[in-house]
């Protein structure tokens, strides 16, 4: 087939943790000039941010209605996992999987020269294969996260098809890490993840059956990362890997060009925001995905009231609550109101993060809410909750960029612990430390030419197999 331009099929896995970066991927590679058709289900079309005008003929929205599923196992109208409770996600990996038939006609239809899929889309493998198209495997971890993916051939798996990991070897940093790191995951949560990964659940496969078989298929493993900051743990994979990786920046949400909303539905904050002192206010927020329970959102209030700082906290309803008026402490509002404004619901947390009275953010330390802060130079408190992040967490200790709340042998947090954290990244000498590495972070994070030269030599790959260094 005869084209003008490069075109790339792009399909994340329903997890706005995924959908989100995989999009900032599509709208980096239309600037470069790509042709995109971003796939997903309805729902989650419409929920995507507006493409940018100027981008609108190279990125095509191609939307496959989530196939239902019997006996109502699935939450009616369900389509991303923050639709469903924790024990529907294995159902949602099953319709997900049925998108396999319209993908492929879609596929055959189209030929494109490129085909980028997350780690769920197993049978995209063979799709590629059967149309001789290339393979992107894009992770939206960090790299230091990905260096637990394994080695080849088997990365997740031993030759004999045993599990490569244990609970216990999850604890501590992979022999193939030979310069110092603590990057792993802690005694308490390495059961959980180790059954996370190796667990068949309703699909009939794995994660790590899953993520395993995509390595192994794939052409390019492509992170969203760069060399500024995790240059050790890039260098390792070109060693690790056996294939072409290439990180293609950190891919930085473009800056609103204003702090303020305009629509009334938020303006109260910002409001309040403006009579506040510069770099003085703490943003609390743990995201879409992260259900926190009750007695957790107390601790934390409780925290942030014992901590004395100046706080903005964006909160769900969390599990154990009956409404909003019962997610918090009987009183807090009224003992914090002079120093601190809670609010429920949506965040527009790049608003509020360029906004000049903001200095940090205590959150769950998500790799995308990683890059987000650290654009702007905002000093991290981070209580991970789980999946990738306690080892993004660790990271950002090792590099001297975040204060980790203290927790217990069984994981658990207090607001002694919360409070602690946030004195020491506000008032002590190691904060001081830290808020100066934040803001000389922000230099990285917040360089949009840096990330667009990586989509350029990503771009080059696509293009001509070779990248430019």
């Amino acid at each position: 087939m005869v084209r003008d331009r490069l075109h790339a099929v792009i399909l994340p896995f329903s997890a706005f943790g995924h959908i989100n970066p995989f999009f900032q991927l599509s709208i980096a590679l239309a600037k470069a000039g790509v042709h995109v058709s971003f796939v997903s289900t309805p729902k989650i079309i419409q929920r995507l941010p507006k493409i940018p005008p100027s981008l609108a003929t190279l990125i095509d929205l191609v939307e496959f209605p989530l196939p239902k599923l019997q006996n109502g196992v699935l939450t009616e109208g369900a389509e991303a996992t923050v639709d469903v409770p924790p024990e529907e996600v294995e159902y949602l990996k099953v319709a997900y999987d049925l998108l396999q038939t319209p993908f492929k006609k879609f596929i055959a239809d189209q030929l494109p020269d490129w085909i980028i899929v997350d780690f769920c889309a197993h049978w995209a493998v063979e799709i590629a294969q059967e149309y001789n198209i290339g393979l992107v495997f894009f992770t939206v971890m960090s790299a230091a996260t990905s260096v637990f993916l394994g080695r080849p051939p088997g990365y997740y798996f031993l030759p004999d098809q045993t599990p490569a990991w244990r609970p216990e070897t999850l604890t501590k940093p992979p022999e193939w890490v030979t310069f110092p790191s603590s990057v792993a995951w802690r005694e308490y949560e390495g059961p959980f993840v180790h059954a996370g990964l190796y667990t068949e659940n309703a699909s009939g496969m794995s994660d790590a059956a899953r993520i395993s078989k995509v390595l192994r298929g794939c052409n390019v493993f492509a992170i969203r990362s760069c060399k500024e900051f995790e240059g050790e743990y890039l260098n390792l994979h070109d060693k690790l890997m056996g294939k072409m990786v290439i990180p293609v920046g950190l891919l930085p949400p473009e800056r609103p060009e204003t702090s303020k909303i305009t629509d009334g539905s938020r303006t109260e904050i910002f409001e309040w925001l403006d009579k506040q002192e510069p770099k003085s206010v703490l943003f609390v927020v743990f995201g879409s995905e992260c259900k926190l329970s009750k007695e957790q959102v107390c601790e934390i209030a409780y925290g942030l009231e014992l901590s004395q700082v100046p706080f903005l906290w964006a909160l769900r309803k969390p599990l154990g609550a009956t409404d909003e008026g019962d997610s918090l402490p009987s009183g807090f509002i009224n003992r914090t109101s002079g120093r601190g404004m809670v609010f429920f619901g949506w965040a527009p947390q790049m608003e509020i993060l360029m906004h000049p009275s903001i200095g940090g953010s205590l959150f769950h330390s998500g790799w995308g809410s990683v890059i987000e802060i650290l654009q702007f130079g905002h000093f991290l408190v981070v209580l991970p909750l789980g999946y990738d992040q306690p080892l993004n967490a660790s990271l950002l200790v090792d590099k001297g960029l975040a204060v980790e709340v203290e927790r217990g042998k069984d994981g658990s947090f207090n607001r002694d612990g919360i409070a602690k954290a946030l004195k020491l990244a506000t008032l002590s000498d190691e904060g001081k430390e830290i808020r100066v590495r934040a803001r000389e972070e922000a230099a990285i994070f917040g360089d949009e030419s840096l990330h667009q030269q990586y989509i350029h030599r990503f771009v080059e790959h696509l293009k001509y197999g070779v990248t430019k260094h």
